[in-house]
């Protein structure tokens, strides 16, 4: 960032000392460094995937539409995080103790090390799938061959008309 930068985003004076901001950053990359512990996303759907496909466990903090779905699944079926501010979004500011209560939560606390160990396993189905042989390319086959024969179905339902 330039120099002047830090004043318009209203930074604390030192943060340059103590970490990075950035406009942009390689997401996936940041989340495949070991420094990073867990990921606190909006749970739209890329970054979905992309906290799964690093083995990070997640802090889950949806705003609207498919975003509250990826995070009660990221929370209650694959079990990788927790969700952070409950309620509307709209007119809720989510306090600093809550914050710091799902950091804790996901990285030191009780369930800590089962986040972890799911996370770490649904890295591992996540880049079975993507292999070749894997179940992306089975389910993608069978999808096109699926077309291929409603295709000719029909082109012959047409030729008989």
């Amino acid at each position: 960032m330039d120099e002047g930068d830090d004043a318009d985003l209203g930074l604390p004076e030192g943060l340059e000392e103590r970490g990075k901001v950035v406009r942009w950053a390689p997401q996936e990359e940041v989340l495949g460094h070991v420094a990073v512990a867990c990921f606190v996303t909006h749970c739209g759907w890329n970054s979905t995937l992309e906290a799964i496909g690093a083995g990070k466990p997640v802090v889950a903090f949806p705003q609207w539409g498919d975003q509250v779905t990826d995070a009660k699944f990221l929370e209650e079926v694959f079990r990788v995080g927790v969700r952070m501010g409950r309620g509307d979004t709209w007119t809720k500011l989510v306090r600093r103790e809550e914050v710091e209560r799902c950091l804790r939560e996901v990285t030191v606390g009780p369930r800590a090390e089962e986040m972890k160990e799911n996370a770490a396993r649904w890295k591992r189905e996540a880049e079975a799938a993507v292999k070749a042989g894997g179940s992306s390319e089975r389910n993608v086959r069978e999808f096109v061959e699926e077309v291929k024969k409603r295709s000719v179905r029909r082109k012959t339902e047409t030729a008989t008309l």
